[in-house]
């Protein structure tokens, strides 16, 4: 069992990650919770047991959860069975679960305690980690959120053995990041060695920059286009699939703006070859549609905002010519 906080000060919490990381949740319980919302999805195969009142709650499969109806009638279902401030509420599944379980305890009663319980790879090693929370509009994905600190994270490998291929391989877009952001040669690592190493990467991140003010954002590389992709709603990508296409872009356009050698690109396609990850736009991108979803990115305050990589690493940069992101998507 390997444990590591997140070091917040006073709202500081453990990140247990371990085969057998579930049968901490009795001990993670903060002493005052008097009954335990369970917040899931059919099919998710991730039960506990506790001797405290509880109830389950099941979300819409896939990204259809991550509507404000849904977090309307989850507050309501709250508020119907009586939970109070001194309530927990566990998010059991994948980011979606722990996005829409995280942002509903942020705003009932204006806070109420939330522990998650991730059971996918990229669950476990970025998106239940770290407090950000939210769902999507029409206009844009994760747009309507808080951020809103978990009090306990169970990662517990030996949900991941039931992953279909396709799931675990998403977890692993997400996994390439770290590589960018210190991780180096995770891939040398053993699984659960290398979640722990992704959690703490992003432990040290939050911890200097818990509300996304610069730091944080290094954490989106490879998402600009990535979100752009999902939004246009045509093609059959994950979203770890589909980050893997936005570092391929993003060490393209840094190419281009020679910000990074072509050895640089190589070992980004190293690592992602590595995980059997694409790199290709999927056929019958609209590129005008893309750019247009570039500019309503939350980056976007100056002009066209992107991470990119450069001599110094990750830089979250302002201004990016649109010539050069529209050339870089044509050629792709």
């Amino acid at each position: 069992m390997i444990r590591l906080e997140v070091p917040l000060g006073s709202r500081s919490y453990p990140v247990v990650v371990g085969e057998s990381a579930l049968s901490e949740f009795q001990s993670l319980l903060p002493s005052e919770v008097s009954r335990v919302a369970f917040v899931t999805q059919e099919g998710i195969d991730a039960s506990i047991a506790t001797e405290l009142p509880s109830s389950v709650h099941y979300l819409p499969d896939g990204e259809q959860a991550k509507r404000l109806a849904v977090i309307e009638d989850l507050c309501g279902a709250f508020a119907r069975e009586g939970l109070t401030r001194r309530d927990l509420i566990v998010g059991i599944g994948g980011g979606v679960v722990t996005d829409v379980a995280g942002f509903a305890a942020a705003v009932y009663h204006r806070g109420i305690q939330v522990m998650h319980v991730p059971t996918t790879l990229l669950g476990q090693i970025d998106a239940a980690i770290g407090g950000k929370t939210g769902v999507n509009l029409e206009e844009g994905k994760n747009l309507v959120g808080a951020f809103w600190q978990p009090c306990a994270v169970i990662c517990d490998t030996a949900l991941l053995a039931s992953l279909p291929e396709r799931e675990l391989r998403s977890g692993m877009g997400e996994l390439a990041k770290y590589h960018f952001l210190g991780g180096r040669q995770l891939d040398a690592l053993p699984l659960e060695e290398r979640i722990a190493a992704c959690v703490q990467i992003k432990a040290d991140i939050v911890s200097a920059d818990e509300r996304e003010g610069a730091g944080r954002a290094l954490l989106n590389y490879g998402h600009t286009l990535a979100h752009a992709l999902e939004i246009e709603g045509r093609f059959d990508l994950r979203h770890g699939e589909a980050v893997s296409i936005g570092i391929e872009y993003a060490a393209l356009v840094a190419l281009e703006m020679g910000r990074i050698d072509p050895a640089r690109l190589a070992e980004h396609r190293r690592v992602l070859d590595i995980y059997g990850l694409p790199r290709n736009l999927p056929d019958g991108c609209d590129v005008d549609q893309i750019m247009e979803l570039f500019r309503r990115d939350k980056k976007a305050m100056t002009g066209l905002t992107f991470v990119l990589d450069g001599p110094q690493g990750l830089e979250v940069v302002e201004g990016v010519p649109e010539n050069v992101l529209r050339g870089v998507l044509t050629r792709m």
